[in-house]
């Protein structure tokens, strides 16, 4: 693979990218969310009172499970009614009856597909907790800024299915990520379905200002790649990129603290020739990977923690303060020492890396 230049976020705005943007695509007409209802059974004719089911001996008269209920209402109906969902859903993919944004983010397939693929191993596998979803706002864009690590972007996935899944009015998140995702055969096509775009200050505040709610893992490469030694300790934040962004619109900052994630792939070591010629910021070496081949790329089942801080509002600021190096140092120092402390409160918490 060629060398993929990764640009930091922060960089100015009128720069170059090595990444070619796919055309602007948008499908057919707006896709039906739920599918075609299925049939409905009719119960009987008009006036026809119907005997009710007679009850087994012994059974309390007042008392319906809902198992029993669904028996007596016919029990398939449900599933007669995913199944139907499921064959609508394949007729509009083949019929190409769905819509993608301008980014490529594809809500149906996500929705239906991606996230029930992520959620056993959100639920199952890292069995995420969830604190402090409610500093998110209901609507409007906002700017979600987390620490990063693990050596492989789990994280950021993680992070999409906590807002999706328990946020009260259901929101997406909207990942930016570096260039290098952009170049990766398949990867590539499934991050843009997902939603993520390139973290380049330009589609940072055209999603916020769509009312978009947006993440952003400052630390990069630098934060993914570092090693186990170094484990929540955040890495620099660039030149606060992301705090220019959220002034500009106006858009709330909400820091987020991710315990858990540095020790599913402990990183003792880097091959660095290896990585160079590979065109990878890194190569990791693990007590498992590449020792024990493709055993050895499956994450530790740690349990993980994300809470979403209280949020910061950039909305008083006059629009020229954008522009403000000291103002951005400052905003910028402020998310990372909340997210920080948060970390070093969340570990104290922890029973256990795997419990």
């Amino acid at each position: 693979m060629a060398d993929a230049k990764v640009i930091p976020f922060d960089d100015d705005r009128s720069r170059g990218s090595a990444v070619t943007r796919p055309p602007r695509r948008r499908g057919a007409a707006s896709r039906r969310k739920n599918g075609e209802p299925a049939p409905v059974r009719e119960i009987g004719e008009a006036g026809e009172v119907q005997p009710l089911p007679a009850r087994a001996a012994g059974q309390d008269d007042a008392v319906v499970t809902g198992e029993e209920q669904g028996r007596q209402d016919g029990g398939g109906g449900g599933l007669e009614r995913r199944i139907a969902g499921g064959l609508s859903f394949l007729r509009r993919r083949l019929t190409g009856d769905y819509e993608v944004d301008d980014f490529g983010y594809d809500e149906e397939l996500t929705d239906q597909v991606l996230m029930s693929l992520l959620r056993p191993v959100y639920e199952k596998y890292f069995r995420v907790e969830v604190k402090g979803v409610e500093n998110i706002p209901a609507e409007g864009g906002a700017l979600i800024v987390a620490n990063h690590s693990g050596t492989l972007p789990l994280d950021g996935l993680m992070m999409q299915v906590a807002v999706h899944d328990h946020h009260p009015a259901g929101r997406h998140l909207r990942l930016l990520a570096a260039d290098l995702v952009f170049v990766l055969p398949v990867v590539n096509e499934l991050a843009r379905k997902l939603g993520h775009t390139l973290a380049c200050a330009e589609d940072a505040e055209r999603l916020l200002g769509q009312g978009e709610l947006v993440g952003v893992m400052p630390e990069g490469f630098k934060g993914i790649g570092k090693p186990f030694s170094e484990r929540y300790k955040l890495q620099r934040f660039g030149r606060g990129g992301f705090v220019s962004t959220a002034l500009r619109q106006g858009a709330p900052i909400i820091p987020c603290s991710i315990v858990g994630a540095e020790e599913i792939y402990p990183m003792i070591g880097n091959a660095k020739t290896l990585a160079r010629v590979l065109g990878f910021p890194y190569f990791p070496l693990t007590p498992t990977f590449p020792w024990l081949g493709p055993l050895g790329a499956i994450p530790l089942p740690t349990k993980w923690t994300i809470q979403f801080g209280e949020p910061i509002p950039t909305d008083g600021f006059p629009p020229e303060a954008a522009e403000d190096p000291m103002l951005m140092f400052n905003l910028t120092d402020q998310v990372r020492e909340q997210i920080q402390h948060t970390l070093y409160k969340l570990l104290v918490q922890r029973r256990s890396v795997f419990f």
